[in-house]
């Protein structure tokens, strides 16, 4: 965007402002959405042996995430491009996963995790490629350093706030990238410097997503909150973590250094998976929104959460199905009503007692505009 142009929005932005009309936008944030083998066997039975389809795994959460302004998953998978693809440890799914989750809404895939190198870099850079090709945002993962260099800073326009979105995380499960590939790992130095390019790029609102925590504890450690009062320090307004595959509280703290509040989500737990423990059967769906205030400076204004359950399938003609809360009670199985429940239970349970300033969405049916 040329200097002029960017002064006229900023210009025409703080007019609205002064008038009384405050623009907004709403970000969305969901966790892992991971592919398990029995997802993939599912898909390509959904599919007719012929391939893999995904097309009924998102159809009751769509309407919410199309409603975001902007939506964001952790892609916990490559695309490694068949003709085989795996599930847990080393896993590898096919391009129409990534399809399905951009039809359901999402605009942001987030590709640095501990399994990004689980097929090779080959698989990792086609990832890249194929995400690409589908036309959506992705950060995390590069060809090499070049590309990274270049991609970053990551700056959205949307609805005029220009929102710079940064990737890390904690490792890849041992194995390293090879042939100059770039994978985004938690180094405060890099992140420092990362961090201070995109503001220096125009962004107004900094948000990081990070990769981090221990994998099936409810809380944060003392690694991850020592972590979290860095990025705030270093101006970051929304640090939004992964990893754990349960969720993990959310908590809006004020930075004295930047005299300015600071969203922090620990974890958001599952977003779709094949895993069994009641803890990890589902997750939270984040939404944060922005606005301007009489001067037109921008901040995160409301942050807010709602409950996600991921049903497996109940025979022929039926797929994975991430069920919003609202919904649960006429779409979530019989035969898993009360996983459902206990899963929400201890989640709720952990929210009511640890979460600080995030409130629960109390949607309705037909808020969600979802026929069953």
């Amino acid at each position: 965007m040329s200097i002029l142009l960017f002064s006229l929005l900023s210009f025409i932005v703080g007019a609205d402002a002064a008038a009384g009309q405050s623009p907004a936008a709403e970000l969305l944030f969901v966790g892992d959405a991971m592919q398990h083998q029995a997802q993939l066997d599912q898909a390509l039975a959904e599919g007719n042996g012929l391939n893999y389809d995904y097309s009924a795994c998102f159809q009751l959460i769509a309407p919410d995430v199309m409603k975001a302004d902007y939506a964001v998953c952790n892609l916990e998978v490559p695309l490694g491009g068949g003709p085989r693809y795996s599930g847990y440890p080393c896993f590898s799914a096919p391009d129409s996963y990534a399809e399905a989750l951009r039809d359901a809404g999402f605009d942001l895939f987030l590709t640095a995790n501990n399994h990004c190198l689980d097929s090779g870099d080959r698989a990792a850079r086609r990832t890249l490629a194929a995400l690409d090709s589908i036309g959506v945002d992705h950060i995390g993962t590069y060809h090499d350093a070049l590309q990274r260099d270049s991609l970053i800073p990551f700056v959205k326009n949307v609805n005029g706030f220009r929102i710079g979105f940064l990737n890390y995380t904690y490792g890849t499960n041992g194995i390293s990238p090879r042939d100059g590939m770039e994978v985004a790992l938690i180094d405060r130095q890099r992140m420092a410097h990362e961090i201070s390019r995109t503001r220096d790029a125009g962004a107004e609102i900094l948000c990081v997503t990070i990769h981090w925590g221990i994998e099936y504890v409810l809380e944060e450690n003392t690694a991850q909150r020592s972590l979290a009062s860095f990025l705030a320090d270093q101006g970051v307004d929304l640090i939004i973590g992964s990893h754990p595959h349960v969720v993990q509280p959310m908590e809006i703290i004020h930075n004295e250094k930047h005299r300015k509040d600071v969203l922090v989500v620990y974890s958001l737990g599952n977003f779709i998976s094949n895993m069994k423990t009641t803890d990890t059967r589902g997750g939270a769906l984040v939404k944060v929104r922005l606005q301007r205030d009489a001067e037109g400076k921008p901040s995160f204004t409301d942050a807010s959460y709602d409950l996600l359950y991921c049903a497996k399938p109940t025979g022929p003609g039926s797929n994975y199905k991430v069920i919003p809360s609202a919904l649960a009670s006429t779409h979530v199985p019989e035969a898993e009503w009360e996983k459902w429940l206990m899963f929400q239970r201890s989640a709720q349970r952990l929210f009511d007692r640890r979460n600080i300033n995030v409130s629960y969405i109390h949607a309705t049916p037909d808020t969600l505009s979802v026929t069953k």
